[in-house]
């Protein structure tokens, strides 16, 4: 079979699945207690009142009585029980969703870590089995789990987040509804007993509810959503054919946690533009096996494996010729923008002298290849 006559084919293909999917709708927070818990369990209703069959999937209403009390007239899905470590604990039972095929799903807590066990590591990952199947789903999630954020938001908290959503989630999304407040509204509800048991109040108050992080916290939120609009319209609207397709190119090292920061800018770059994106670990003669400690190698893997969670491509080659290799790679893959490292010593020697920064920025300089130096 000619590849355009197989091309032809997989398009149609991807067509018929793209239909047969299920609509993924989020409801997305500043933080816990904004209320999207409460929004979710009110369409739930109001769908139900038109005759959807709706069902809950998993509901978490951190015992708040105003929530809870929607879950009355609820078709709920049982949990299934699992005994790990010695006690019993409660999941979401993903195949008795799939087995009885409702035409609306809700699933809250998108960024929960599944029990040891389970079918899929995490929730999101549920999710996406559930509208492979065609089954609609409503879910929710605070914007400090969005992975490429996991920086900005342990500058603002200082707290890191351990269970965290990839961005091509959201990407995926028909629909993202930002659920909005105020810090003063925000800090009203806390006091009021609204949020977290009475015995909590003053530590929450004393550490994240500061007025001036939910303000942060709020800006991420507001932009995430003008950003998931803003995809919305370039997707929707015909764009100008002559206008180049954004590839970006990250590329790290086994410096872990400048890594960590580079996957996660560049990811919002792509995610922003749309573009396809690749990681490269070039790995030279100092970074073999036998010459770096078990820990960065560690690192290392780790820092693949979030790549390719957050939608990255990798790509891995050895090499004692970076800069060579780095601008070979971006040739290769079409790549429009490659982002680096900040250089470690004086910039202005890193400019003019014979440094990998150097070098790179002589190889792109006759290019349309941009060049991005993250901090």
């Amino acid at each position: 079979m000619p590849n355009s006559t197989k091309q032809n084919a997989q398009y149609f293909l991807d067509l018929i699945k793209k239909s047969r999917r299920g609509k993924l709708k989020v409801y997305i927070g500043m933080s816990a207690g904004v209320g999207k818990t409460y929004r979710m369990l009110q369409e739930a209703h109001t769908l139900l009142r038109n005759g959807v069959d709706i069902k809950i999937g998993f509901i978490e209403t951190h015992r708040r009585a105003d929530t809870h009390a929607l879950l009355d007239g609820l078709p709920l899905i049982p949990h299934r029980s699992v005994f790990y470590k010695g006690k019993e604990m409660e999941e979401m039972d993903l195949q008795t969703i799939l087995n009885l095929h409702p035409e609306v799903v809700i699933v809250d807590e998108l960024a929960h870590t599944n029990i040891h066990g389970s079918k899929n590591e995490k929730r999101w990952q549920d999710v996406l089995d559930i509208l492979n199947a065609g089954i609609n789903v409503i879910s929710a999630v605070n914007i400090q789990h969005l992975e490429s954020l996991n920086n900005d938001v342990f500058r603002i908290t200082g707290i890191e987040v351990k269970e965290t959503v990839p961005d091509s989630i959201l990407q995926q999304a028909d629909e993202v509804v930002n659920i909005d407040l105020t810090a003063d509204e925000l800090i009203a509800r806390l006091k009021e007993g609204k949020i977290y048991d009475p015995t909590k109040i003053e530590t929450a108050l004393n550490h994240f509810f500061k007025a001036d992080k939910i303000l942060q916290l709020r800006e991420l939120a507001l932009k995430e959503v003008a950003s998931q609009v803003e995809r919305k319209v370039e997707l929707e609207v015909p764009r100008n054919a002559n206008l180049r397709s954004e590839r970006f190119l990250a590329c790290i090292s086994s410096n872990h946690e400048i890594a960590k920061k580079i996957l996660r800018k560049t990811a919002r770059l792509a995610s922003y533009y749309q573009g396809k994106w690749y990681v490269l670990y070039v790995q030279t003669s100092a970074e073999e096996a036998d010459k770096i400690g078990l820990a960065a190698q560690r690192h290392l893997i780790n820092n693949f494996k979030l790549a390719t969670e957050i939608g990255a491509e990798v790509i891995r080659v050895k090499s004692n010729e970076v800069a060579q290799t780095i601008f070979d790679t971006a040739q290769k893959h079409n790549i429009t923008t490659v982002c680096i490292g900040k250089p470690h010593r004086n910039f202005w020697r890193n400019i003019t002298g014979n440094s990998l920064f150097f070098k790179l920025l002589n190889k792109v300089s006759d290019t349309d290849i941009d060049l991005v130096v993250i901090s």
